[in-house]
């Protein structure tokens, strides 16, 4: 497949890179790429155009910010992007995730494969795509609401212990911006297919889901509003497949509490924008989305370097 290429990618630097750095890499790549030295003029403006959008500060906050979609995301071919087809499905042999099982197509739980591979990438570069947890929940201002965020961190202590300890090449990212505002409390990359996730403590009970109201004993109840969201990111990353989770946790951390009672047309599925469930069957359903999506087992370190600009 090929792969698009960020300012970070035509300079060679991290996303954390300094303003000394942006210029020193510029600096490198002009003497490489400019036609008066023998290069090519289309890598030269690349070059300078990857770096009149880093040294800016505010230029470069907006192009973090837009996950690399802006006019200085300059692309180099992408991967076909993922129809939402009902290849997911718990069925036997109707695109059940494998766990090892045989085949000759990679599973889930194959050795992670790394595009580009790692020896091409500095240590900086090899060490965030190594690592399976990026970011923290924020404070999101002066004083921050510690109810939500003792709840944010058990989300991400539960994806943590029951799916990324399954899934090698499952990569979680807190505290993303949202395009046009707000915040996306976890974003679960698997292979191109993305999980938002974003959380409720509620009681225990029994509780209906019918595919736009949560209610209890007749009584609305709102979840967050993630699907405008959804499709935000999901016009920013036509390569994959978003959808969204509204993960309801009890207060005593039982996994099977509170119970979901689903109307018609309101079961978890990937063709869904939003998805109500409990912590166990939000485990449950994340692999299956994730471990059967297109290459399952690749860690596109482009799209993750996109994701992680959101975090700025």
């Amino acid at each position: 497949m090929a792969q698009r290429q960020t300012p970070y990618d035509i300079l060679g630097i991290s996303h954390t890179a300094s303003a000394t750095e942006v210029k020193s890499a510029y600096r490198k790549a002009a003497r490489l790429t400019h036609p008066d030295h023998g290069g090519n003029a289309e890598d030269f403006a690349r070059a300078t155009l990857a770096y009149e959008t880093l040294i800016d500060s505010e230029a470069r906050t907006r192009y973090d910010r837009s996950y690399g979609t802006k006019s200085s995301h300059l692309r180099g071919g992408a991967p076909a992007p993922e129809t939402h087809d009902p290849a997911y499905s718990g069925a036997p042999g109707n695109g059940s995730m494998r766990f090892g099982t045989g085949g000759s197509s990679p599973s889930a739980t194959s050795a992670t494969s790394y595009l580009p591979p790692l020896d091409q990438l500095g240590a900086a570069d090899r060490a965030t795509s190594l690592r399976k947890v990026h970011g923290t929940p924020r404070k999101r201002g002066i004083f921050g609401a510690q109810a939500r965020l003792a709840r944010e961190n058990r989300t991400v202590a539960l994806l943590e212990k029951q799916l990324l300890s399954v899934l090698p090449s499952a990569r979680l990212v807190n505290g993303l911006h949202a395009p046009a505002g707000g915040y996306i409390d976890h974003a679960l990359l698997g292979g191109y297919r993305l999980a938002l996730v974003h959380s409720m403590m509620l009681p225990k009970g029994v509780y209906r889901w019918d595919g736009a109201h949560l209610l209890r004993d007749g009584k609305h109840i709102a979840p967050p509003q993630l699907s405008p969201v959804v499709h935000q990111m999901q016009r920013l990353f036509p390569e994959l497949n978003v959808t969204g989770w509204t993960v309801i946790l009890s207060p005593d951390g039982n996994l099977h509490e509170p119970v979901i009672d689903y109307a018609r047309g309101g079961e978890p599925g990937p063709m869904n924008v939003l998805n109500v469930v409990n912590a166990v069957k939000l485990v449950r359903e994340l692999k299956m989305f994730l471990g059967t999506g297109p290459a399952p087992h690749v860690v596109d370190r482009t799209i993750l370097a996109r994701l992680l600009g959101g975090m700025h």
